[in-house]
């Protein structure tokens, strides 16, 4: 069914929910979007595989970028959508199809924003980064990105969320000789050769960095273990996986050099990696959105698509309906209060 852009943010959250957008799935509600857009003239639309950029070209001082991702994660008992008394639940409906429906409004219904706007709706942000459709933009077509200013309209309880973590998975590996277990002293237990390892992440400290008045947690967790062979063998391999959630005054190459000087005398292999986000907080577009919002800002602890466009230079922040605690669970839901919320407050910012 084609998706109505005239109608309340309730009503199309719900049509956006009951739209199936799984990873890697997304060509209906991507296919959805694109026609829903095309019918505004106010909109120049372009298609980049599943993602949807749509911007408007009044020749405004300054531009915008608000952007929202259109897959999931995998249906837990959770679709389709279902409204009982002010909470709206479902698959996406707080991560983040609540924020999509606020965007959709916005492009269709304001014509003459005072700021020139660029909406953009992509695919694959709940998977590997490879799949990313914001991702692809920026490496491919940087220029339909450039903005004084993006909000990622991630859940954030209707408040502003500046900023994010930095993340890196590296695996530890270490290695023995195969033994019979009952003839242990004749081979070296790789297994056990992890302990100084274990023990490390036991006792480590997590340091706390302040950045623009926020104050941001750094996390060091093993997240995956493996190692063994049969119930009689001594192992002669062994590898924990760690997670590194770094603040975002440390680049990647800084959080690696961290990693090796705390696990000093272990192979490290850096498996994954994403860049932290600065929050940004005294841009001067940050700042006037941030006093038109009004609230307490928060760092964000975790990692979003803000990085995507502070690694082109883009101040950028979280802001949208939906707490974040309650996504990617069985019970996902997002509070109708504030869809209707953030979507007053960012139309009645961009209108004035």
């Amino acid at each position: 069914m084609p998706l109505d852009l005239e109608t309340d943010v309730v009503t199309l959250t719900a049509a956006l929910v009951d739209t199936f957008s799984e990873s890697l799935q997304e060509k209906e509600i991507a296919d959805d979007v694109d026609t829903a857009l095309r019918a505004y003239p106010h909109l120049t639309v372009e298609r980049e595989g599943h993602t949807i950029v749509a911007r408007t070209e009044l020749g405004r001082d300054e531009r915008v970028v608000i952007a929202g991702h259109l897959d999931t994660v995998p249906v837990n008992g959770n679709f389709p959508s279902r409204l009982e008394g002010e909470i709206l639940h479902g698959l996406g409906s707080c991560d983040m199809k609540g924020g999509v429906a606020v965007a959709l409004l916005l492009a269709a219904q304001i014509s003459e924003p005072v700021v020139d706007v660029t909406y953009v709706f992509y695919d694959g942000e709940e998977i590997e980064a490879e799949f990313n459709g914001l991702g692809k933009l920026a490496r491919t077509r940087p220029e339909l990105l450039a903005a004084d200013l993006a909000i990622v309209m991630e859940p954030t309880d209707a408040g502003i969320e500046a900023g994010c973590q930095g993340t890196m998975r590296a695996e530890i590996r270490t290695t023995g000789e195969r033994a019979h277990s009952a003839r242990s002293w004749m081979g070296s237990n790789a297994i056990h050769a992890l302990a100084p390892v274990l023990d490390t992440l036991a006792t480590y400290v997590a340091r706390e960095v302040e950045i623009d008045g926020l104050t941001y947690r750094e996390g060091l967790n093993a997240v995956g273990i493996s190692g063994g062979v049969a119930g009689n063998v001594v192992p002669d391999e062994a590898a924990v996986m760690v997670n590194y959630r770094f603040a975002p005054d440390r680049t990647e190459e800084e959080a690696h050099l961290h990693l090796q000087e705390v696990f000093e005398g272990f192979g490290l292999t850096v498996t994954d990696s994403a860049p932290g986000a600065r929050p940004g907080l005294t841009e001067p577009a940050t700042a006037a959105f941030v006093a038109n919002v009004g609230g307490t800002v928060l760092p964000k602890f975790g990692w979003t698509d803000v990085a995507q466009f502070t690694v082109l230079g883009i101040p950028a922040i979280n802001y949208g309906p939906g707490n974040p605690m309650y996504a990617h669970k069985a019970d996902e839901h997002v509070p109708i209060e504030q869809l209707r919320r953030v979507h007053q407050t960012m139309a009645s910012w961009l209108q004035s």
